[in-house]
């Protein structure tokens, strides 16, 4: 197994305004109430939210079972969040308050794949659920953890899947950590063959960005 990393949290703006965290509430608000937001066109797409993401890929007997996906977002981002949701103001997201950020705050991605486009052989795998959502204060920081339920039975033929993580809009841009960007959970039963690079075959923002993707190849041990 080997990992090609190429872009890492080092580049992740440190330093945000809070009128840029409110241009993407407003669009989570337009959306809510399926009001057009002029923030939704291209022209007002440069990144305002940061994530620094790990990717655990979850296999069973029969292959891959899905992917357990952790975000980290930036400071500005999870003091607002914090500010909205941690009603006791005790650092700590309890479970109502928990399900309140996802019903408020999360869930409107949804609508996007929740940022992940995946792809089993080269077609697109639609994201239309996810399980196991949880957010949590470490620090002061915000994270994200959910997972997506993604079967891909293997074979002795090598399967392909694509995992590639992007707001569409380019109003968030989605980082791999420098260190331990991808983990396997009960993998020991397959051959693997990993890469993290850009993805060459999908554009965003003007057509300007390939996504930072992890492509994966797995097969049962001979």
């Amino acid at each position: 197994m080997s990992w090609i990393q190429c872009r890492d949290g080092k580049r992740v703006r440190r330093f945000f305004n809070k009128a840029a965290w409110l241009g993407w509430v407003c669009i989570a608000f337009s959306m809510a109430m399926g009001v057009p937001s002029p923030l939704l066109s291209k022209a007002h797409a440069h990144p305002h939210v940061f994530i620094v993401q790990r990717l655990n890929l979850v296999f069973d007997e029969k292959g891959l079972a899905g992917i357990k996906v952790r975000w980290k977002m930036d400071d500005m981002f999870a003091s607002m969040i914090a500010g909205d949701h941690d009603q006791n103001r005790n650092g700590t997201l309890e479970p109502d308050e928990v399900q309140s950020v996802r019903e408020n705050a999360f869930i409107f991605i949804r609508e996007f794949n929740f940022f992940t486009f995946i792809k089993i052989d080269n077609r697109p795998f639609q994201v239309k659920f996810i399980r196991d959502f949880n957010a949590t204060l470490e620090n002061g920081r915000l994270v994200y953890e959910f997972f997506i339920p993604c079967h891909v039975k293997a074979t002795d033929i090598y399967k392909k899947v694509s995992v590639s993580t992007y707001d569409p809009s380019y109003y968030t841009a989605i980082f791999f950590a420098k260190k331990n960007p991808v983990a396997l959970t009960a993998a020991d039963a397959f051959e693997l063959k990993t890469a993290i690079r850009e993805d060459p075959d999908t554009k965003i923002y003007f057509d300007m960005i390939h996504p930072w993707t992890l492509f994966m190849e797995f097969r049962k041990k001979t």
